[in-house]
């Protein structure tokens, strides 16, 4: 599959996260980067989360959590869920990310190099993440 790569401007945009484990913790710190207003929903989630300045909601993802949001970010860890959430979106029209399932994403998160205004994006379709991060790696070793 060939995708379209894109830089989104985020600023003030609504986006779901769904989960709270360390995948999820990486995927909002870039999205708050960004200027994105994020809410994360999980039953729990890491002290660093607290940290952060995002809407926090204490349970499970609900169909409902999606309603306004621009993107979705399915991150749980439960398979089940991060399909239901995926599903939901899509049905909603809302562009979803899914962590563990690449054929199920709408856009992927490449490995990503900032430095000053620069920003490189390395993308492997999805197929390769640990070559991109270690493409994104020596490239950053360089600059």
């Amino acid at each position: 599959m060939a995708y379209y790569p894109l830089f989104l401007d985020l600023r003030e945009r609504p986006v779901l996260v769904a989960g709270a484990g360390k995948v999820a913790l990486r995927k909002t710190r870039g999205l708050l980067e960004a200027g994105a207003r994020v809410t994360v929903v999980a039953p729990a989630w890491a002290p660093e989360f607290e940290k952060l300045p995002v809407r926090l909601l204490r349970r499970r993802f609900r169909k409902s959590d999606l309603e306004g949001a621009l993107l979705a970010f399915a991150a749980t860890g439960d398979r089940r869920v991060n399909r239901a959430l995926a599903l939901e979106a899509k049905r909603r029209g809302i562009l979803v990310n899914v962590a563990d399932s690449a054929p199920e994403c709408d856009f992927l998160v490449p490995a990503r190099i900032r430095k000053d205004n620069l920003q490189i994006a390395i993308s492997t379709g999805g197929t390769e993440p640990r070559i991109a991060a270690a493409l994104r790696r020596k490239i950053e070793e360089r600059l």
